[in-house]
């Protein structure tokens, strides 16, 4: 069995002249990842590999899940092929992951995250919302061989603010 954690970055600004890959989270946007990650924190996953997209609002957000899941750093990568909107280059990325990894999370953007749940997961979401986590199992012992699984966990940050 293998699972994997995806997590859409945070809520960005556009308040900065920046390029899309230097932009930095709202004030919002870091609310959310925490209160995200520390309520995925109670559901005891824990990862094996950590990889984010290099974009500044995924690294930020990777950064938080990492405080607050207490990960090691020497488990986190963070990769420039997950700035990637169409999917192609996540999916690549999750196929080509060592077999040693169970627990493999991955941060990074929107088409690309829901496309790949509503794909590989059984449960149809409208729309991965910023800071929005996914997680889902799959009966395979090889990444390479990734079909669809089941979807444990959703956690978005509206719903956890009832």
């Amino acid at each position: 069995m293998k699972k994997l954690i995806l997590v859409r970055h945070a809520k960005s600004s556009w308040e900065h002249d920046v390029t899309d890959h230097q932009r930095p989270l709202k004030r919002r946007g870091l609310k959310d990842a925490n209160l995200v990650s520390k309520s995925f924190n109670s559901k005891g996953l824990t990862a094996d590999l950590v990889i984010s997209s290099d974009a500044i609002r995924a690294k930020t957000t990777a950064e938080i899940f990492i405080s607050n899941l207490n990960i090691e750093e020497n488990i986190v990568k963070f990769n420039h092929d997950l700035y990637d909107f169409s999917g192609t280059d996540l999916i690549r990325i999750i196929k080509s992951c060592d077999d040693t990894i169970y627990t493999l999370m991955l941060f990074g953007h929107n088409y690309a995250i829901t496309a790949f749940v509503n794909t590989y997961g059984d449960k149809y979401i409208d729309n991965v919302p910023t800071s929005g986590l996914v997680a889902i199992e799959f009966d395979m012992d090889h990444w390479n061989e990734l079909k669809p699984g089941k979807t444990l966990i959703t956690l978005f940050p509206r719903d956890l603010k009832l």
